[in-house]
């Protein structure tokens, strides 16, 4: 026989353990993005986790789970949770029904990018300029600046010749997570680079992308805003001659970021790393704009190129 009494009391205590460690971790500064986590009991003293992204963008959160008592964490390990704006539901710790109320310890993380994305190194990116147009390929040789005063061992970026006022256009698709102009504002953490004039979007697959001297002239992009592959993202900055790529995202075992060297369309049904020194004609085939669309979204945006 349950005494429910004792559970309601040891769920109670619990549950002020666990929301005074959460204040402890928050106040030191352990959690880099605005994340709320909570864990409740419910009736029959089962753990159910959830979390509220405070943030207009999705995020991800690592949970890792150490001695356990009471209670089997039956998720895929690594735990790594996409959050999406506002509450999330995560997984639930069921008691044991022979015993006392799940116990454990956990450290948590959270990153802007997926920490273990499948990157597809065989994805056709579109070049970013307007179609017809003849894109020329430099030898980005530094990425000074993007990554604070650390420096990266290890890095890619692709680099456009170009001029200021030029039209960009996005590579691929994705979710606008930080439009800097000539100067940068607000708290360092909530940076994801410290490159100015810069558009960064979260991508489909989870890796972030940095597009580097571009201004939305006009405040016609919004955080948080969906933007599909090939559509207007900005105008090249001005005093700036070259549009510089970057393609990353976080790794859940090292603090340096991973790089991805992207193929991009060269022609129809064709594509590469793009060579230095050579120019390109910019095409943007239906067939590719349309790969991370929806059948809804193709009817809407890809019948009007048509």
């Amino acid at each position: 026989m349950i005494n429910f009494l004792l559970l309601k009391r040891n769920l109670n205590d619990m549950t002020k353990r666990f929301l005074l460690y959460f204040l402890i971790l928050l106040s030191n500064g352990i959690f880099a993005q605005p994340v709320s986590v909570q864990a409740d009991y419910n009736a029959m003293g089962d753990c159910l986790f959830s979390a509220y992204n405070n943030t207009k963008v999705p995020i991800f959160l690592n949970i890792n789970l150490a001695d356990l008592e009471n209670t089997v964490f039956t998720e895929p390990l690594p735990y790594v949770k996409k959050l999406d704006p506002g509450y999330n539901s995560l997984f639930t710790l069921q008691r044991d029904p022979d015993a006392d109320v799940p116990r454990f310890n956990y450290e948590m993380k959270v990153f802007r990018s997926n920490p273990l994305a499948e990157v597809d190194l065989k994805f056709p990116y579109l070049i970013p300029f307007a179609a017809g147009k003849t894109a020329e390929v430099f030898l980005v040789q530094n990425i000074d600046g993007f990554w604070g005063q650390e420096g990266l061992e290890s890095w890619y970026a692709t680099g456009f010749s170009t001029k200021n006022g030029e039209d960009v256009y996005a590579c691929r698709n994705g979710i606008i997570t930080e439009i800097v102009g000539t100067k940068r504002s607000g708290e360092a953490t909530g940076w994801y680079n410290t490159w100015t004039n810069s558009i960064t979007l979260l991508q489909d697959d989870g890796t972030l992308i940095c597009y580097h001297n571009v201004t939305d002239s006009g405040n016609k992009l919004k955080v948080g805003e969906k933007v599909y592959a090939g559509q207007w993202i900005g105008k090249i900055a001005n005093n700036a001659k070259t549009l510089v790529v970057l393609i990353w995202n976080d790794s859940l075992f090292s603090k340096s970021p991973r790089f991805v060297i992207p193929q991009f369309i060269i022609g129809e049904g064709d594509q590469e790393v793009l060579i230095v020194k050579k120019e390109y004609k910019v095409v943007h085939p239906i067939d590719v704009l349309g790969l991370e669309m929806s059948s809804k979204e193709k009817r809407k945006i890809l019948s009007k190129q048509k």
